[in-house]
């Protein structure tokens, strides 16, 4: 017989940022993360572990919307249900829901974890993989003078190696701050600029000329999500365009993909639904000669461990950008039993079931 959903537990965690690690962008800035965390048990005892790492300028969710939706509308519907085809019952949340992806993905990572235990293997075998058994990371760095000084400073006692800059708010601004990153890093140094959807037409055609004369590698959503035919034109500046506001699900990968509105797509769990369809929509993405990297939205351990085995799981993962799997390193503390492997240059898959990781001990006594 089929396991089956026999409970659907959650609990909130709230953590501030490190201080001097915390991003400004055009999307505002992200210096406390309240996010949930999700547990489920199978009817044969086995336990998965989500996290729902919504923000409220991102897509309108939080840790208090995830908690209502999931206790009053996905748990019930889920506890009783066969654990497998875990699809099937992402279907099902699809159903129950509208929008609030995030929400969703963190249920989904749950489930994707319970199943990977209940086989033995990690998720990355679940999901298909792996590929690959460790992947490359970035940060994002942002402030101006002496802020970013110290952000800079701190990013590399913490061993990172490669970075984006923020910008997107004003093209003088942006391009002294990619100038001083430039400065900081040293010319060999891989340096990328991330917009958020911040400029213009007009303003991104001014910039990305002179941030290519600094050597960045790529320009992150410049102009605004829905302007897919912007970011057309924007390619033929120069830099390659990585698409991320502009593509929550499949159905916008797929309107990107007709516009050629990019040449990279970040990916995250969270956008996506979940990890089995961040990596159905890398493949997608792969089809059609698209890069694809896993972008971040501050996600704690269990997030960042759901990233690392999604991004193991892609038949193709960009081998030019570095993925956004930072995890603990954003934060003052990390919520893990045991950390992930990560340098800060890149972050390693290890061989045990399902994620591979489980919440503090006093953070499970949380779950409700």
């Amino acid at each position: 017989m089929r396991p089956a959903v026999a409970a659907v537990h959650t609990a909130a965690i709230s953590l501030d940022a490190r201080r001097d690690l915390a991003v400004t962008g055009a999307r505002g800035s992200h210096a406390r993360s309240d996010f949930l965390l999700v547990r489920v048990v199978t009817s044969t005892g086995v336990e998965g572990y989500g996290e729902v790492s919504a923000t409220p300028l991102w897509s309108g969710e939080d840790g208090a919307t995830a908690a209502h939706f999931i206790r009053e509308i996905l748990a019930p519907a889920l506890v009783g249900r066969p654990l497998t085809p875990v699809g099937g019952l992402e279907l099902l949340m699809d159903r129950l829901l509208a929008g609030n992806p995030f929400t969703k993905a963190g249920v989904s990572i749950a489930l994707w974890d319970a199943f990977a235990r209940t086989l033995g293997v990690p998720l990355a075998v679940a999901l298909g993989g792996p590929y690959r058994d460790e992947v490359p990371i970035k940060l994002s760095l942002s402030g101006d003078g002496p802020a970013l000084d110290s952000v800079f400073q701190a990013a590399t006692a913490a061993g990172f190696g490669a970075f984006k800059v923020k910008v997107g708010l004003g093209v003088a601004g942006d391009v002294a701050r990619v100038s001083r990153a430039r400065g900081l890093a040293g010319p060999e140094t891989f340096l990328g600029a991330d917009a958020n959807g911040g400029w213009t037409r007009s303003q991104a055609a001014r910039a990305i000329p002179a941030l290519t004369e600094q050597g960045v590698s790529f320009v992150e959503q410049p102009v605004a999500p829905a302007d897919l035919d912007g970011m057309r034109g924007l390619r033929n500046l120069g830099l390659p365009v990585v698409a991320d506001e502009s593509v929550f699900g499949e159905a916008d990968l797929t309107a990107l993909v007709r516009a050629e509105a990019a040449d990279c797509v970040s990916l995250y769990v969270g956008k996506s639904g979940g990890p089995g369809r961040a990596v159905a929509m890398g493949r997608l993405a792969s089809a059609f000669g698209i890069d694809a990297l896993l972008g971040s939205n501050g996600e704690l351990g269990i997030g960042a461990a759901a990233q690392l085995h999604v991004a193991c799981a892609l038949p193709a993962l960009s081998r030019e950008f570095p993925s956004d799997i930072i995890g603990a390193h954003y934060y003052a503390e990390d919520i893990l039993e045991e950390p992930l492997d990560s340098d800060g240059r890149r972050v390693r898959l290890g061989d045990s079931p399902g994620l591979g990781v489980r919440p503090r001990a006093d953070l499970m006594r949380e779950f409700r």
